[in-house]
């Protein structure tokens, strides 16, 4: 298996009433689903937060306006298409000022649109509730610590 880190971003969205939106993806490799926030690969020439602002645009449809630029350093190891991906990741936070705003994909790439199978807003307090793997299983704490920015 091919280890690599590439940098790459995620974004924690929180709704106006503290829910979290969480993409569930299946690797078409080992059929594993997981759970985890928007984000993604930082582009040559990005900066992580243009990156974070761009993913969250892409995947969500979503305001990237509403991006800040404080992030927290987690250290991610998964495995997806038989890479393993090592290093830290930056999550961003952002806050949108109404309830569970629909989101639109319509900016997926055609693998994204294969391999992504749903995305929900989630009370934070039941992360731990959801079918599937979350990552990164810290995420209730990020979560947690991200909520305070606001």
């Amino acid at each position: 298996m091919t280890s690599v880190h590439r940098p790459a971003v995620r974004i924690l969205c929180f709704d106006k009433d503290g829910w979290i939106l969480l993409l569930n993806w299946a690797d078409p490799l080992s059929h594993e689903r997981l759970w985890e926030p928007p984000g993604g690969g930082i582009d040559p020439g990005e900066t992580p937060w243009q990156a974070a602002r761009r993913e969250l645009a892409e995947e969500t449809g979503l305001d990237p306006s509403l991006v800040g630029e404080r992030f927290i350093d987690v250290d991610r190891d998964f495995v997806w298409k038989g890479t393993r991906f090592t290093g830290p990741e930056q999550f961003f936070a952002a806050f949108l000022p109404t309830a569970r705003p629909p989101v639109v994909r319509d900016n997926l790439m055609p693998y994204e649109q294969t391999d992504l199978i749903a995305q929900r807003w989630v009370d934070p307090s039941r992360l731990t509730e959801l079918p599937d793997r979350l990552d990164p299983p810290t995420l209730p704490s990020l979560a947690r610590e991200l909520r305070t920015w606001a």
